[in-house]
C-alpha cells in the first residue's frame, strides 16, 4: 500500500463539500471520507435518495453540479452510491440513529460489501 493513504485526510475539504450539498437541497445524506483497499486513495462517499438512484451517471452529474466552481483547491475523488447500496444500507442500520456521528472514525472492517480500512464520517442519516 502507497504511504500517501496513511496521512489523515483534509476533513475540512468534506464538511464544505457538504455544506454545498446540503443547499442544493439533497437529503438524507450520508457522507464520509474512505479508503477501500481496491482504491488506496481517499474517496468522498456520498449517498441520498435526491440523487438519481436509477442511473449512475445522472448521480454523478447532480453532484457535480451542485459542487462545480465552488472551490479553489481539489476535492477528494467522489464515489456516489445508491441508498440500496449494502455498504450504505448496513451503514445507516448500524449508525443512523446515533446521536453523533460526526468526526467517528471507522476502518479495519466489513461493511455491507465492502472492506473499509479507514474512514472519517461527517453524516449517517436514516432514511
Amino acid at each position: 500500500m502507497d504511504q500517501a493513504t496513511l496521512v489523515n485526510p483534509d476533513v475540512s475539504a468534506g464538511a464544505q463539500a457538504l455544506a454545498v450539498l446540503d443547499k442544493a437541497g439533497f437529503k438524507h445524506l450520508v457522507a464520509l471520507l474512505a479508503i477501500f483497499p481496491e482504491y488506496e486513495d481517499w474517496r468522498m462517499v456520498i449517498s441520498s435518495p435526491s440523487l438519481n438512484q436509477t442511473q449512475q451517471l445522472k448521480a454523478y452529474e447532480q453532484v457535480a453540479e451542485a459542487l462545480q466552481g465552488r472551490f479553489v483547491y481539489t476535492l477528494p475523488t467522489i464515489m456516489v452510491l445508491p441508498t440500496k447500496d449494502p455498504f450504505i444500507r448496513e451503514l445507516r442500520s448500524i449508525f443512523g440513529r446515533s446521536k453523533e456521528v460526526i468526526g467517528m472514525r471507522l476502518g479495519g472492517q466489513r461493511i455491507g460489501n465492502r472492506f473499509l480500512s479507514n474512514a472519517y464520517v461527517y453524516r449517517i442519516s436514516p432514511l
